[in-house]
């Protein structure tokens, strides 16, 4: 999420403000998720109103994922940090519940796109036009079937058996990462800002800090709700 990868010697601000409307986004979801699975609260996020907002978080992170890459020559160390991050909580989650963990949720996701970013962010414009179109496709091909293989899940292909607590795969949100990437190439290449008002504070400082956010907010939002339902 929430890299951070804008390496520039004046920031973007309005980056940092989108990725920060997206961790708002973001935190009030998996609140709702926390009142509706451990409260028992009439909401449903897995359709409707809930259920696009969630899904509307997830695109800007990785939107964004994508065209900050286009402003950093450290995506790959970014990735790597991202995926070592990933791997910790899939380990976490795992060990408080092996029957339904973090398989391949956006972390995994944004890790390994970053690392793909270089090779990708090199590619002229009709070709990551292309592969963005592919990555639907093929996103619409894997959600249409299931394999007996339990190691494809990170592209999408699932097991009739197959679970995770947060799942991002490659395909077809690879298509939005690369998105991400078009419009650096096309309307970042000069590095400059688009906005010049000033943006709240608060929330471009959330957008700065989106990952530490994120790897944080769970275990307040549990907290919080356990004193506030606490008998």
């Amino acid at each position: 999420m929430f890299p951070d990868p804008i390496i520039i010697k004046s920031r973007l601000e309005e980056l940092d403000f989108a990725r920060g409307l997206a961790i708002l986004l973001m935190i009030l979801f998996h609140l709702i998720v926390d009142l509706k699975d451990l409260y028992a609260y009439n909401l449903d996020y897995f359709g409707g109103f809930w259920y696009w907002e969630g899904k509307l978080s997830a695109i800007l992170f990785i939107f964004l994922c994508g065209l900050s890459s286009t402003l950093s020559r450290n995506s790959v160390r970014h990735g790597i940090n991202i995926f070592i991050w990933a791997i910790l909580l899939t380990s976490i989650t795992y060990f408080y519940n092996p029957d339904f963990y973090i398989r391949f949720g956006i972390l995994h996701f944004l890790g390994i796109s970053l690392l793909s970013s270089h090779l990708i962010g090199s590619l002229q414009i009709r070709w990551l036009l292309l592969l963005t179109i592919a990555s639907f496709i093929m996103g619409l091909v894997v959600t249409a079937s299931f394999t007996a293989s339990p190691y494809l899940f990170p592209l999408g292909l699932q097991t009739r058996t197959f679970t995770s607590l947060d799942y991002y795969p490659l395909f077809p949100w690879y298509g939005i990462f690369v998105i991400g990437i078009l419009i650096g190439k096309l309307f970042y290449k000069s590095r400059q800002p688009y906005v010049s008002i000033p943006l709240p504070k608060v929330i471009t400082w959330l957008g700065r800090h989106s990952l530490a956010v994120y790897l944080i907010h769970q275990p307040i939002l549990l907290a919080i709700l356990y004193l506030l339902h606490k008998k």
